[in-house]
């Protein structure tokens, strides 16, 4: 059985297009992620001699900063993501709603 509200919203060229901006920018900013993580995880496998620079005269080595350069990168992507949820796809999917409801 099929609901026909669910029929009118998946055949909406409005839904269509949301479904491909929401994907697109979806992969591309996993893929960012991936490439960011896995980067400093194979720096950590095949070049540990770079990371184990020391910083200045301290103790603190180069591989802490750019860990927490990753963690930050996490932060900026969701909140690019989040950003561009709350105002494109939150107006396009009440759009779609509306036209729904009629």
């Amino acid at each position: 059985m099929s609901d026909p509200v669910v029929d009118k919203i998946q055949k909406n060229p409005k839904y269509l297009a949301l479904r491909k901006k929401r994907n697109s920018i979806g992969w591309a900013l996993t893929l960012l992620m991936m490439v960011v993580y896995y980067g400093y995880i194979a720096l950590i496998a095949f070049n540990k001699p770079f990371l184990a620079q020391p910083i200045g005269a301290g103790v603190t080595t180069l591989g802490i900063p750019i860990g927490m350069g990753v963690i930050v990168f996490t932060v900026v992507i969701t909140a690019i993501y989040v950003r561009r949820a709350n105002n494109e796809f939150d107006s396009l999917t009440s759009d779609i709603l509306k036209d729904a409801a009629k």
